[in-house]
């Protein structure tokens, strides 16, 4: 794969060409299918295709994982970087199960704007509602893309209405559709009253066709429908990018991706409107700026893309200044240096190698090995940074696991390092039960079935997993232990950076300690920004 030309101008110039986004839904909103699309419209791709490859469309190419093309959902975050008339768009294409927010939670962290899907049928779900929260705190604006106009679904002014009553955010129409959902006749450019059709290519693998009419031809052609949609749209304010880039307001759309129609414009909203690569907020509460040292983060490790190799990938969103390749930059967390002579982009399976890389950028180092979700590195001839720590949500399911075959037991405990350190679950030690029998913390149950799915197929070291029956997890301060251990019912682990855990079957179980040691705190492990 060609790497395209990303750098040319300044640090200040090639920031502010950057565009990062992510795309979040909930499952079956047609997050995975969006993302091909818009690199089809950027002409990163020849072809789209959906999932399970039906007619003549391919296998997704952002859900590159054997699981995730079996499954048809999307687990691992792909980063898909491409040039898009004069400026970059860095796509991460998030998990779309509820299972894997966590994963997603850290994707966000870095980006500078989202793409909201929807189900015309459906609206706001309750995985959307969740990211979407994040969002909000984390002060990501939102571009809202409402998917599958093409079929039957729910009244435009409806969406609308739940838009801003559910989660206060007020839409201001970039497109609007002409006719209902599942009689779709065009999209309405409200403010010069244009319109585009669209003719659809076969299965939807290449870019529909489209005409554009302007407001007299549009008015001929649609007659009612059209001055029904037209009045409609004048009844919403137009954008307003100081409003929408403070979360108040939203750009909304109309379209169908598996079609490719609408994508188009939604690529161009996000060049206009998006704000490009920003000074970041480090640990000490000021901010880097752009144009200073190189800087970074990782967001996302990952191993297994290249099955000839088993290589640890650790993808970094450039915060400053300008990566290299092969510059020797310094591990924030243990002081210590790290060459970067393996750096690439990486689309799917597909891998280009990067020379030079700059804010808003995502970076592929591949055998990082030392590095871990949340570190930073930097470039030591500048000062010292440290971006804020990755928060982890709070375990819902819990497991025991173990090596079914003992004489793998040194592949076993090389796998459950991996996972644990690419944060596919979270790992705990049981004093009682000690490491060889690891406790695995997730979010979903579907994380075990990848943790055993790669257990089996990455490491030869295929995994028996015990559910066991707790929640809920507190923290537990040291000088307490002696008193939470003695209660029926917990259990004590400890996570990988020494804090002391208690395991509760549920909140009611949670209370019945708590009435009993009013004066023994247990500790909520729920994420945050602080």
């Amino acid at each position: 794969m060609t790497a395209p030309v990303l750098h040319e101008g300044s640090v200040a110039e090639e920031s502010a060409r950057r565009r990062s986004i992510a795309v979040i839904s909930h499952p079956d909103a047609g997050k995975s299918t969006l993302t091909e699309a818009l690199a089809l419209h950027a002409h990163a791709i020849e072809s789209a295709g959906a999932v399970h490859g039906k007619g003549n469309r391919a296998g997704t190419v952002s859900d590159w994982m054997e699981v995730e093309q079996k499954r048809g959902i999307s687990i691992t975050s792909a980063a898909l970087q491409f040039v898009y008339g004069d400026h970059i768009v860095n796509l991460v294409d998030t998990p779309g199960h509820a299972d894997f927010s966590e994963d997603t939670y850290r994707v966000l962290t870095a980006v500078d704007a989202a793409v909201m899907l929807l189900d015309a049928a459906k609206g706001l779900e309750p995985q959307t509602l969740k990211l979407f929260d994040v969002c909000r705190r984390r002060g990501v604006p939102v571009i809202t893309f409402v998917n599958k106009w093409d079929r039957p679904g729910r009244e435009v002014l409806d969406l609308c209405d739940e838009l801003e009553q559910r989660i206060g955010l007020r839409p201001a129409p970039v497109t609007w559709p002409i006719g209902v959902a599942g009689q779709f006749a065009g999209l309405l450019d409200p403010e010069d009253g244009s319109v585009r059709t669209y003719k659809r290519a076969p299965g939807g693998a290449a870019v529909a066709e489209e005409r554009v009419l302007d407001q007299a031809e549009a008015r001929t052609e649609l007659g009612d429908e059209y001055v029904a949609a037209y009045e409609e749209a004048q009844l919403l304010e137009p954008v307003d990018l100081e409003g929408f880039r403070r979360g108040e307001s939203t750009p909304l759309m109309f379209g169908a991706a598996l079609s490719n129609i609408g994508v188009k414009q939604l690529l161009d909203t996000v060049i206009e409107l998006a704000p490009p690569a920003l000074p970041r907020p480090d640990e000490s509460g000021g901010e880097r700026p752009v144009d200073t040292p190189f800087s970074g983060f990782v967001f996302k490790m990952q191993a297994g893309m290249d099955k000839q190799h088993r290589d640890h990938v650790a993808f970094i969103r450039v915060c400053s200044g300008v990566f290299e390749r092969g510059m020797v930059v310094t591990h924030a967390r243990t002081k210590r240096p790290f060459a970067t002579k393996y750096a690439l982009s990486v689309f799917g399976r597909e891998r280009s190698t990067v020379e030079r890389a700059y804010p808003g950028d995502v970076v592929g180092l591949v055998n990082a090995s030392s590095l871990a979700v949340g570190d930073t590195i930097y470039d030591p001839s500048g000062k010292h940074v440290s971006y804020p720590p990755m928060p982890a949500f709070a375990p819902e399911h819990f497991a025991v696991g173990r090596a079914r075959d003992p004489g793998r037991s040194k592949q076993f405990r090389k796998g459950i390092g991996q996972l644990q350190q690419e944060g596919v679950v979270q790992v705990l030690i049981s004093e009682a039960r000690g490491d060889a029998n690891p406790v695995l913390a997730a979010v979903g149950p579907l994380q075990f079935e990848v943790a055993a799915f790669r257990m089996e197929h990455e490491f030869s070291a295929p995994m028996h997993l015990d559910t066991m029956g707790f929640s809920l997890a507190r923290q537990v301060a040291p000088e307490d232990l002696p008193v939470v251990s003695r209660y029926p019912g917990i259990e004590i682990v400890r996570r990988g950076d020494g804090a002391i855990l208690a395991l509760l079957r549920d909140i009611w179980h949670a209370r019945s300690f708590e009435r009993a040691h009013p004066d023994v705190p247990l500790t909520s492990l729920e994420a945050s920004d602080d």
